[in-house]
């Protein structure tokens, strides 16, 4: 064997491993649990050149211009039994300035959570948790907004449910036709309503009230009990 001479200092070393050693390639960028969900992806997954996007307008009472919100999606072991369809990055776009600084600061960082992986349904309990010190608004329908950044939450949460990253919470059979009895009494009971409200469109009596949980101005009282017209809450159980 022939001598090295090494001309310059050693900083580091690595040791090299056979041929045989070495570990075989990776086939896919996920990995899968026993339901063939991906539940982790490579940190080194490399955006291809297409992707499937949805945009939603958001126009709230608050600002002049509305903000327009696409989320782009990957689709994860595409062609096999496997497919699976998961949000890789978020884009924010509006013509109000003054919004510019934290709309980058908050995409880069729900973009940079989609392409890690995971669960990433606990996003929008966070961002829906977020409340304006100025105050919120309220939506065509009836539902109150506490700020423009819990919007965009509901807006991804939404996104997710579309998707099948999230099960939207539904109302049972016999739920929803409480609900209607109970609604056809209010609105029988109720002499006139007030149509020119802003915080109400018709949809629910004039005499509701706000809801805790689903933020909706649906809540009557019914048999000397709180029930919520939208989801069904009720303070007595």
């Amino acid at each position: 064997m022939s001598r090295i001479k090494f001309e310059k200092k050693i900083v580091k070393y690595r040791v090299q491993k056979p041929e045989a050693e070495k570990p075989a390639p990776r086939e896919g960028r996920a990995r899968k649990d026993g339901g063939g969900k991906v539940v982790w992806m490579h940190e080194k997954l490399e955006r291809p050149e297409v992707l499937i996007g949805s945009t939603y307008k958001i126009k709230t009472p608050v600002s002049d211009h509305a903000m327009y919100l696409t989320i782009n999606d990957i689709m994860l072991n595409e062609g096999t039994e496997h497919e699976h369809r998961r949000p890789f990055e978020i884009f924010i776009n509006s013509k109000n300035l003054d919004h510019f600084q934290w709309i980058v600061a908050l995409t880069r960082i729900i973009s940079a959570v989609f392409r890690k992986g995971g669960d990433v349904a606990f996003l929008t309990e966070e961002l829906k948790a977020v409340f304006d010190p100025r105050g919120g608004y309220w939506q065509s329908g009836g539902k109150f907004m506490p700020s423009i950044i819990a919007e965009i939450g509901a807006v991804i949460e939404h996104h997710l449910q579309k998707i099948g990253l999230m099960e939207k919470e539904e109302l049972s059979e016999q739920q929803q036709l409480i609900l209607n009895q109970k609604r056809a009494q209010a609105e029988a009971a109720t002499a006139q309503r007030t149509a020119s409200s802003a915080e109400s469109d018709g949809s629910y009596p004039a005499s509701a009230t706000l809801c805790n949980k689903c933020h909706t101005k649906a809540v009557i009282i019914m048999d000397n009990c709180a029930t919520c017209l939208s989801c069904g809450y009720s303070k007595c159980g």
